[in-house]
Protein backbone atom coordinates (compact mmCIF):
# COMPACT_ATOMS: atom_id res chain seq x y z
CA UNK A 1 0.00 0.00 0.00
CA UNK A 2 1.27 3.51 -0.78
CA UNK A 3 1.30 5.75 2.38
CA UNK A 4 -2.26 7.50 2.58
CA UNK A 5 -3.43 6.02 -1.11
CA UNK A 6 -5.53 3.36 -2.21
CA UNK A 7 -4.86 1.47 -5.27
CA UNK A 8 -7.96 -0.22 -7.25
CA UNK A 9 -6.96 -2.57 -10.39
CA UNK A 10 -8.95 -3.29 -12.93
CA UNK A 11 -8.20 -6.07 -15.68
CA UNK A 12 -10.96 -6.03 -18.47
CA UNK A 13 -11.13 -9.63 -19.84
CA UNK A 14 -14.68 -9.28 -22.21
CA UNK A 15 -15.43 -12.74 -24.19
CA UNK A 16 -15.70 -11.82 -27.66
CA UNK A 17 -12.63 -11.88 -29.83
CA UNK A 18 -13.10 -11.66 -33.61
CA UNK A 19 -9.07 -12.74 -34.28
CA UNK A 20 -8.99 -15.30 -31.57
CA UNK A 21 -11.93 -16.95 -30.40
CA UNK A 22 -11.67 -16.65 -26.50
CA UNK A 23 -8.69 -15.21 -26.39
CA UNK A 24 -8.52 -13.92 -22.66
CA UNK A 25 -8.65 -17.49 -22.21
CA UNK A 26 -6.57 -19.10 -24.90
CA UNK A 27 -4.29 -21.96 -23.06
CA UNK A 28 -0.46 -21.64 -23.04
CA UNK A 29 1.27 -24.44 -21.34
CA UNK A 30 -2.00 -25.61 -19.66
CA UNK A 31 -2.57 -22.42 -18.19
CA UNK A 32 -5.64 -19.80 -19.62
CA UNK A 33 -3.67 -16.33 -20.56
CA UNK A 34 -5.70 -14.23 -17.46
CA UNK A 35 -4.36 -16.13 -15.46
CA UNK A 36 -0.27 -14.88 -16.11
CA UNK A 37 -2.07 -11.47 -15.16
CA UNK A 38 -3.81 -12.49 -12.27
CA UNK A 39 -0.19 -14.39 -10.75
CA UNK A 40 1.54 -10.50 -11.08
CA UNK A 41 -1.60 -8.73 -9.63
CA UNK A 42 -2.03 -10.90 -6.68
CA UNK A 43 1.91 -10.54 -5.81
CA UNK A 44 1.66 -6.18 -5.73
CA UNK A 45 2.63 -4.61 -2.22
CA UNK A 46 0.38 -1.13 -3.91
CA UNK A 47 -2.74 -3.14 -4.63
CA UNK A 48 -5.85 -2.88 -2.21
CA UNK A 49 -8.48 -4.28 -4.47
CA UNK A 50 -8.31 -6.22 -7.62
CA UNK A 51 -11.39 -6.89 -9.93
CA UNK A 52 -11.64 -8.63 -13.36
CA UNK A 53 -14.78 -7.11 -15.03
CA UNK A 54 -16.03 -9.16 -17.73
CA UNK A 55 -19.19 -10.41 -20.13
CA UNK A 56 -18.15 -13.84 -20.47
CA UNK A 57 -19.24 -16.50 -17.90
CA UNK A 58 -16.12 -19.29 -18.72
CA UNK A 59 -13.96 -15.75 -17.63
CA UNK A 60 -15.66 -15.41 -14.40
CA UNK A 61 -14.75 -19.26 -14.21
CA UNK A 62 -11.07 -18.56 -14.04
CA UNK A 63 -11.84 -15.71 -11.85
CA UNK A 64 -13.77 -18.11 -9.30
CA UNK A 65 -10.88 -20.99 -9.85
CA UNK A 66 -8.46 -18.30 -8.97
CA UNK A 67 -10.12 -16.10 -5.60
CA UNK A 68 -10.26 -12.89 -7.82
CA UNK A 69 -13.35 -10.64 -7.42
CA UNK A 70 -15.20 -10.13 -10.58
CA UNK A 71 -17.64 -7.51 -11.97
CA UNK A 72 -20.57 -9.09 -14.59
CA UNK A 73 -20.35 -6.57 -17.07
CA UNK A 74 -22.94 -5.43 -19.66
CA UNK A 75 -22.70 -6.98 -22.81
CA UNK A 76 -19.49 -5.77 -24.65
CA UNK A 77 -20.16 -3.95 -28.19
CA UNK A 78 -17.23 -3.68 -30.24
CA UNK A 79 -17.35 0.44 -30.21
CA UNK A 80 -17.38 0.41 -26.56
CA UNK A 81 -14.06 2.46 -25.62
CA UNK A 82 -11.53 1.39 -22.49
CA UNK A 83 -12.16 4.28 -21.13
CA UNK A 84 -16.01 3.22 -21.28
CA UNK A 85 -15.41 -0.36 -20.19
CA UNK A 86 -13.38 1.36 -16.73
CA UNK A 87 -16.14 3.68 -16.16
CA UNK A 88 -18.57 1.02 -15.73
CA UNK A 89 -16.37 -0.77 -12.86
CA UNK A 90 -15.93 2.73 -10.98
CA UNK A 91 -19.08 3.83 -11.21
CA UNK A 92 -19.94 0.69 -8.82
CA UNK A 93 -16.75 0.76 -6.66
CA UNK A 94 -16.11 2.98 -3.35
CA UNK A 95 -13.62 6.07 -4.29
CA UNK A 96 -9.81 5.12 -4.98
CA UNK A 97 -6.70 7.55 -5.18
CA UNK A 98 -5.44 5.64 -8.67
CA UNK A 99 -7.50 3.48 -11.01
CA UNK A 100 -4.64 0.70 -12.72
CA UNK A 101 -5.97 -0.84 -15.91
CA UNK A 102 -3.94 -4.41 -16.04
CA UNK A 103 -4.38 -5.77 -19.35
CA UNK A 104 -4.39 -9.33 -19.59
CA UNK A 105 -2.92 -9.58 -23.50
CA UNK A 106 0.83 -9.06 -22.02
CA UNK A 107 1.82 -12.39 -20.47
CA UNK A 108 5.31 -11.32 -20.00
CA UNK A 109 4.51 -8.46 -17.64
CA UNK A 110 5.88 -8.38 -14.07
CA UNK A 111 4.42 -7.17 -10.69
CA UNK A 112 7.85 -5.24 -11.00
CA UNK A 113 6.39 -3.54 -13.56
CA UNK A 114 3.42 -3.21 -12.06
CA UNK A 115 4.43 -1.54 -8.79
CA UNK A 116 6.84 0.18 -11.18
CA UNK A 117 3.88 2.04 -12.86
CA UNK A 118 2.35 2.48 -9.56
CA UNK A 119 5.31 4.26 -8.18
CA UNK A 120 5.67 6.25 -10.69
CA UNK A 121 2.27 7.73 -10.60
CA UNK A 122 2.41 8.20 -7.24
CA UNK A 123 6.03 9.66 -6.61
CA UNK A 124 5.35 12.10 -9.64
CA UNK A 125 1.76 13.25 -9.29
CA UNK A 126 0.82 12.96 -12.47
CA UNK A 127 -2.52 12.55 -14.27
CA UNK A 128 -1.51 9.22 -15.74
CA UNK A 129 1.26 6.89 -16.05
CA UNK A 130 1.88 4.17 -19.48
CA UNK A 131 3.90 1.52 -20.23
CA UNK A 132 5.89 1.91 -23.05
CA UNK A 133 8.52 0.09 -24.87
CA UNK A 134 11.36 1.53 -27.56
CA UNK A 135 10.79 1.02 -30.88
CA UNK A 136 13.71 0.49 -33.10
CA UNK A 137 13.30 -0.57 -37.03
CA UNK A 138 9.73 1.21 -36.92
CA UNK A 139 11.28 4.55 -35.72
CA UNK A 140 9.41 7.64 -37.03
CA UNK A 141 12.28 8.50 -39.02
CA UNK A 142 11.92 5.62 -41.10
CA UNK A 143 7.74 5.60 -42.04
CA UNK A 144 6.91 6.93 -44.96
CA UNK A 145 3.71 7.85 -46.77
CA UNK A 146 2.40 7.02 -50.49
CA UNK A 147 1.60 10.15 -52.72
CA UNK A 148 1.09 10.02 -56.10
CA UNK A 149 2.83 6.81 -56.20
CA UNK A 150 5.97 7.81 -54.36
CA UNK A 151 7.25 7.15 -51.11
CA UNK A 152 7.98 10.15 -49.29
CA UNK A 153 9.08 10.81 -46.05
CA UNK A 154 6.74 12.21 -42.92
CA UNK A 155 9.61 15.19 -43.32
CA UNK A 156 10.38 15.57 -46.97
CA UNK A 157 13.43 18.14 -46.28
CA UNK A 158 15.01 15.74 -43.88
CA UNK A 159 15.16 11.73 -44.59
CA UNK A 160 17.96 10.21 -41.75
CA UNK A 161 17.28 6.95 -43.35
CA UNK A 162 20.74 7.20 -44.95
CA UNK A 163 22.76 3.67 -46.39
CA UNK A 164 24.01 2.22 -43.00
CA UNK A 165 22.83 4.09 -41.04
CA UNK A 166 22.44 1.57 -37.75
CA UNK A 167 18.87 1.84 -35.73
CA UNK A 168 20.22 2.26 -32.68
CA UNK A 169 22.14 5.67 -34.22
CA UNK A 170 18.32 6.79 -34.76
CA UNK A 171 17.13 9.71 -32.47
CA UNK A 172 15.35 10.97 -30.84
CA UNK A 173 14.68 7.54 -28.80
CA UNK A 174 10.94 6.66 -30.22
CA UNK A 175 8.58 4.84 -27.92
CA UNK A 176 4.67 3.05 -28.15
CA UNK A 177 2.43 2.17 -25.65
CA UNK A 178 3.11 -1.86 -25.21
CA UNK A 179 -0.51 -2.76 -23.82
CA UNK A 180 0.30 -3.85 -20.60
CA UNK A 181 -0.49 -0.64 -17.82
CA UNK A 182 -2.47 2.21 -17.44
CA UNK A 183 -2.19 4.09 -14.44
CA UNK A 184 -4.32 7.25 -13.73
CA UNK A 185 -5.78 9.42 -11.11
CA UNK A 186 -9.41 8.39 -9.89
CA UNK A 187 -10.45 11.86 -10.73
CA UNK A 188 -8.73 11.86 -14.17
CA UNK A 189 -10.79 8.82 -15.41
CA UNK A 190 -13.86 9.63 -13.52
CA UNK A 191 -13.99 13.58 -14.45
CA UNK A 192 -12.28 13.25 -18.01
CA UNK A 193 -13.74 10.01 -18.97
CA UNK A 194 -10.23 9.28 -20.69
CA UNK A 195 -7.64 7.46 -19.34
CA UNK A 196 -4.43 9.93 -20.31
CA UNK A 197 -4.50 13.01 -18.65
CA UNK A 198 -2.68 16.38 -19.92
CA UNK A 199 0.48 15.30 -17.52
CA UNK A 200 1.11 11.84 -18.28
CA UNK A 201 4.38 9.79 -18.30
CA UNK A 202 5.97 6.90 -19.06
CA UNK A 203 6.89 4.20 -17.75
CA UNK A 204 9.75 2.42 -19.67
CA UNK A 205 9.26 -1.56 -20.03
CA UNK A 206 11.81 -3.83 -21.54
CA UNK A 207 11.18 -5.78 -25.03
CA UNK A 208 11.89 -9.21 -23.38
CA UNK A 209 8.67 -8.64 -21.41
CA UNK A 210 6.36 -6.94 -23.91
CA UNK A 211 4.07 -8.56 -26.55
CA UNK A 212 0.46 -7.87 -27.37
CA UNK A 213 -1.66 -10.28 -28.22
CA UNK A 214 -4.23 -9.35 -31.07
CA UNK A 215 -3.44 -11.77 -34.03
CA UNK A 216 -3.07 -16.20 -33.58
CA UNK A 217 1.26 -15.31 -34.80
CA UNK A 218 1.02 -13.13 -31.69
CA UNK A 219 -0.25 -16.39 -29.82
CA UNK A 220 1.74 -18.62 -31.12
CA UNK A 221 5.10 -16.39 -30.24
CA UNK A 222 3.76 -15.76 -26.56
CA UNK A 223 3.56 -19.12 -26.45
CA UNK A 224 6.89 -20.02 -27.77
CA UNK A 225 8.96 -17.73 -25.23
CA UNK A 226 7.41 -18.67 -22.14
CA UNK A 227 7.92 -22.30 -22.90
CA UNK A 228 11.78 -21.55 -23.59
CA UNK A 229 11.93 -19.49 -20.21
CA UNK A 230 10.18 -22.55 -18.27
CA UNK A 231 12.84 -24.87 -19.76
Amino acid sequence: MIQGKRVLAITLARGGSKRIIKKNIALIKNKPLLTYTIDEVVKSQFIDKYIIATDDNDIIKVCQDNNIEYFKRKKVSDTQTTAEGLLEVINNTFKYDYVVEIMCTNPLKTVEDIDGVISKIDSTDSDSVVSVVRIWDNHPSRVKYIEDDLLVGLNPNEDPDTPGQRRQDLEPPAYVRNGSIYAMKWDQIKNQKRRLGSITRPYIMPEKRTINIDEPRDLMLAKLIIEDENN
